[in-house]
Order: structure tokens, then C-alpha cells, then sequence
């Protein structure tokens, strides 16, 4: 039996701290050595509801809604063997750069997804903790899309599953002792891997429609 330790409520000022992060240089509010144009905002209109979205600045730079748990009252982290379960919309306007994932002391990064949608049907899932990545293409994922993504954090393997089927697991892990913050956010990309946001584009956003973790 599992015990959902974790339910996210996108409204909560105990379970997050919005519009900076220390996976951020000084923890932002940019990024640019990311290719992110970022400029993290507290705004709760950016993140309400689930709903995180990002919008364009008059100096070419957009605001972006990013919560994380870290420093935050509750100070959640997800553990080895913890089950993270979540439904998105994916976004749809180019440049849009969603994602899910993990973050403690510098590292501890493993992403739940990543999605950009010049890639239309492709999601980048990565343990960076132990250096293993896939990229994986599906016909469920597409701009506008809903997916839903179960991720467990194993000791010696990292499962991904997309609508209920298994499509990566790492073979690698997380090690016995690993723990980290979660982190929402949707990102701009600046335009050296993937394309920018096309002119005349003043907003972009992505749902994240549910988030529990799982332990035990």
C-alpha cells in the first residue's frame, strides 16, 4: 500500500514559494545561460489554478510563473521510491517551455517531463542525477494535448509512464538517500535550441490540471 503524502494546491502559500528558485542564478529572477527569457514573477495570475503562464515585456524578456517547495512553510521533498502522478495540458504557441521536476543544493534533478512544441509529439525525460535521458515520441502528446505522467523515483531505476503504459525506465536510479523540492514552472525559450515565440505571440500557458505523490 502507498500513502499520498502530497497533493498540490497551486493556491497554497505554505506548500510553494512563487517567482524564485536557486535552480535560478541568485535565485532569479533570470536565467539567461539557460536560453530562458524568464523574469520570475510572484504574481499569483501566472500560476492560479494550475494554469502557469508566461507574457511578453516591453524589454524582450517575459514573465514567467515558476512555484517551487522549496524554502517554502511545509518544505516538501519527494523521496527514493516516492511515485509522482500528474495530468497536464500541454501548451501550444511556439517558445512555450513547460516543465516538471526536482531541485535540491545545486543538483538532485530529475525532470518529470519537458516539452517544447516545435517537437510536437516529443517528451524529454531525464535523470541528471545519474546521467540518463530519453526522448520519447507518442501520439497522445501533441499542442493542446492532455497527458497524464507517472514517475517513480527508484533506487536503481527511474519509471516514466505516459497514460498508463511504461515508455523509459533508466536502469540508473536515484540511490538510496535521494531527496529533493519539486518544482513547476513554464519557461520561454530564447531561441538557441529551440525557436523563440513567434512576433505578434504576447502569451503562452500550460495547465497542470493535478499533482499528488505517492509513498510506501
Amino acid at each position: 500500500m502507498s500513502d499520498v503524502v502530497f497533493v498540490a494546491d497551486f493556491t497554497s502559500d505554505r506548500q510553494w514559494v512563487a517567482g524564485r528558485s536557486w535552480a535560478y542564478p541568485d535565485g532569479g529572477p533570470t536565467n539567461p545561460n539557460d536560453n530562458k527569457l524568464d523574469h520570475l514573477t510572484q504574481d499569483p495570475a501566472y500560476f492560479d489554478n494550475g494554469t502557469f503562464r508566461a507574457t511578453r515585456r516591453s524589454d524582450g524578456l517575459w514573465d514567467t510563473g515558476l512555484l517551487t517547495t522549496e524554502e517554502s512553510a511545509e518544505s516538501f521533498m519527494v523521496r527514493t521510491g516516492d511515485r509522482l502522478e500528474t495530468r497536464v495540458r500541454l501548451p501550444v504557441g511556439l517558445g512555450a517551455w513547460p516543465a516538471i521536476w526536482t531541485w535540491r543544493d545545486g543538483g538532485n534533478e530529475v525532470d518529470v517531463f519537458e516539452y517544447h512544441p516545435d517537437n510536437p509529439d516529443l517528451l524529454e525525460l531525464t535523470n541528471h542525477v545519474r546521467h540518463r535521458s530519453s526522448y520519447v515520441r507518442d501520439s497522445a502528446v501533441r499542442p493542446g494535448g492532455e497527458i497524464t505522467l507517472h514517475v517513480t523515483f527508484g533506487k536503481r531505476s527511474v519509471v516514466w509512464l505516459l497514460n498508463g503504459r511504461e515508455i523509459f525506465a533508466d536502469a540508473r536510479g536515484v540511490g538510496p538517500d535521494w531527496h529533493a523540492f519539486l518544482i513547476v514552472n513554464l519557461s520561454v525559450c530564447a531561441g538557441r535550441y529551440h525557436p523563440k515565440p513567434e512576433e505578434g505571440v504576447d502569451e503562452l500557458s500550460y495547465g497542470v490540471e493535478s499533482l499528488i505523490v505517492r509513498r510506501g
